[in-house]
């Protein structure tokens, strides 16, 4: 990809990719106020403002947010069962983030491992039956909160429109995370 000079005011030289935005060298002020970095603001700010509403709401079921993310994964996969690496892309932790959150799941009865029969290195995570009671009882608060503070602001069709956005960013961003 060739990169491109856009020469501004007082001799200032801006590098840019257009596929990429890559910038190199001085940067014009204006830039500061570019309305991609106040987008990306906005949802940095209100994804934190979330994330500290929904963990005080699950901190109520004895969940930790990264747990409530494996056990909702989990319910909602075939036979309520992930492979460990599938299940550590899909809530973005590494293989050992992955464990210590399972074992801390499988210590309070609410997931299990399996051994993979075609894959003796690999094991699944499995939901258990008090796993799934555990999240029977959070998810109620958890759905009124993510009503009230956003899905509940959107138009269904708009809603529909956030939905494949986020979902084409992940893709993009961390492939990992697609569910296979």
């Amino acid at each position: 990809m060739r990169c491109g000079t856009v020469r501004l005011d007082d001799s200032r030289t801006l590098k840019c990719w257009r596929l990429n935005h890559c910038y190199d060298g001085p940067v014009a002020p204006e830039l500061h106020h570019d309305e991609r970095i106040t987008a990306f603001g906005l949802f940095a700010e209100a994804y934190t403002g979330l994330v500290a509403r929904l963990s005080a709401q699950l901190a109520e079921h004895s969940l930790s947010l990264v747990e409530f993310e494996v056990l909702i994964r989990l319910a909602r996969s075939p036979d309520h069962r992930l492979r460990m690496t599938e299940l550590a892309g899909q809530v973005a932790l590494t293989t050992s983030g992955i464990t210590r959150v399972v074992d801390r799941l499988e210590r309070d009865g609410l997931a299990r491992r399996q051994a993979c029969p075609s894959d003796r290195r690999g094991s699944w995570a499995v939901l258990t039956s008090a796993g799934l009671t555990r999240l029977a009882g959070a998810l109620p608060g958890h759905l009124a909160l993510l009503e009230r503070h956003f899905t509940g602001r959107f138009r269904t069709d708009e809603l529909d429109l956030i939905v494949t956005r986020l979902r084409d960013i992940r893709d993009d961003v961390h492939p990992g995370a697609r569910p296979s």
